[in-house]
């Protein structure tokens, strides 16, 4: 049993220091609740000491050489790897996921760094143009950066390391649901020995230190990856001083099985893919949207391999997915599938309450409606939580219909034999990232949203260039 950890500091201008906010929060497991440490949690002035420290920061980290921002990121990623093994005992303890899941999150950090590299150094920082003018990019200054809690460290290495790379200076506000990964990632960067207010990690409640950090007039731009109602809180705090604001919010991943598809394949697939992270991933594709007529033979896959997943403890190799992130998010979960009960929607597997085995924690059996009506709130609500809604098509055009039905736009998936249908269908999904077949993941493709997913892309070039501004230079 690992001793409870007590976060007492805040990392700022590259030292630990003693925050002047004084409440104190408790972390628990969510498979036992067991305490697992307490954590300090800043307030607006902490906010306004580390905007302070890395707009000092900035004056000279914007004007570093590539080699210079090539080198901080090579021990960046030194030292992310010490730490390494330590943070994804964490994620399984403070956020709840399987060991597997903890070790991919590693590796698309490293992907990160490793991408983030490649770019930077062959990346374009000035043109000539035809005509004869110049265009400069350069960094656009002090970036907060506002993470959720169900990929911590991912989420806070994908916009750190593009920002420190374009030449910006960084401030993480962590999801205060999961305040102690934020802190293990800050240890590993005091590590690295950067340049003091270069990377600074703030706890904090989005309504006090959030809301100071979106609405403070010497940071140049917000980054955040949450709900849609605090990206429109972030959105509208920010508004006054016109700062860039990126978003990466919410989904309702439309799957959409064209009949020539190999369902014995796609299907538990699908349904794995759904479940992951006991369905806590704003990418999922919840949606799972079939032809007509083999509506009876997809159910009887999809329940089938919803019923072969298992559901446990984090630590043991057997399970498929462990608990959901905390008792407020067990009882959302819990709340829209009865919802779907109560308006009639056929539950097919799964359902209320935890799973027989598990009456202690807060776990969540996998659960498939269908056939779902394209307008039932189980089929337009992000769930965030093991749930299937399989929907049905006449034809091809009303199955993209049913895809663009929704205020989402963030992530889409296409299962079909055929490349050439596949990528017709892609076409005509309004969603900013759609996976054929279920490709392998990489660093280097953008990945955003349209509509209420947000706006911006993370990953890549594109995500590099999200923090950079414009320059045009013209001469007579």
């Amino acid at each position: 049993m690992n001793a409870p950890l007590y976060q007492d500091r805040l990392f700022i201008g590259g030292a630990w220091v003693e925050p002047h906010g004084r409440d104190i929060i408790e972390v628990r497991s969510p498979a036992d609740g067991t305490l697992l440490g307490r954590a300090v949690l800043g307030d607006a002035i902490d906010a306004d000491r580390a905007v302070a420290a890395a707009r000092q920061a900035f004056t000279s980290w914007s004007q570093s050489s590539i080699a210079e921002r090539l080198d901080v990121l090579a021990r960046m990623r030194a030292a992310f790897e010490t730490l390494a093994p330590a943070l994804e005992d964490h994620l399984m303890r403070e956020i709840g996921l399987t060991r597997m899941v903890a070790q991919g999150q590693s590796m698309m950090c490293r992907a990160h760094f490793d991408s983030m590299t490649e770019i930077l150094a062959r990346y374009p920082f000035a043109r000539t143009m035809p005509g004869g003018f110049e265009i400069v990019r350069e960094p656009i200054g002090v970036v907060v950066a506002i993470t959720s809690w169900n990929a911590p460290v991912n989420q806070m290495l994908c916009k750190a390391v593009p920002a420190i790379a374009a030449g910006c200076t960084v401030i993480v506000k962590p999801s205060e649901h999961a305040p102690l990964c934020g802190g293990l990632l800050a240890e590993a960067m005091a590590q690295a020995d950067l340049p003091p207010g270069l990377f600074n990690l703030v706890n904090g409640r989005g309504a006090d230190c959030g809301q100071r950090l979106a609405a403070h007039p010497d940071v140049d731009m917000i980054s955040i990856t949450g709900s849609v109602a605090g990206g429109a809180a972030v959105a509208a705090a920010a508004a006054p001083t016109i700062k860039r604001v990126h978003q990466e919010l919410g989904g309702k991943g439309a799957n959409i099985l064209l009949p020539e598809a190999d369902f014995a394949a796609v299907v538990p697939r699908s349904v794995a893919a759904c479940m992951m992270v006991a369905g806590q991933v704003c990418a999922a594709p919840t949606r799972l949207i079939v032809p007509a007529d083999r509506f009876e033979e997809v159910a009887a896959l999809a329940v089938a391999a919803a019923q072969g997943l298992v559901v446990g403890p984090p630590d043991d190799p057997a399970t498929s997915f462990g608990p959901l992130m905390n008792a407020a998010q067990f009882d959302r979960v819990q709340g829209l599938i009865q919802q779907a009960i109560d308006e009639g929607q056929s539950l097919l597997t799964g359902g209320l309450g935890r799973p027989a085995h598990l009456p202690t924690g807060y776990y969540a059996r996998p659960t498939i409606f269908g056939p779902v009506a394209p307008d039932a709130a189980i089929a337009t609500q992000e769930v965030f939580g093991p749930v299937l809604c399989i929907l049905t098509y006449p034809n091809v055009d009303e199955a993209i219909e049913i895809a663009n039905a929704t205020d989402f736009g963030l992530a889409a998936y296409v299962q079909s034999a055929h490349p050439a249908s596949a990528r017709a269908v892609a076409a005509r999904v309004r969603a900013g990232y759609v996976s054929i077949n279920f490709p392998p993941w990489t660093a280097a493709a953008p990945f955003g949203g349209y509509r209420r997913s947000g706006n911006g892309r993370q990953y890549g070039v594109w995500g590099l260039e999200e923090f950079l501004e414009t320059k045009t230079i013209i001469a007579s």
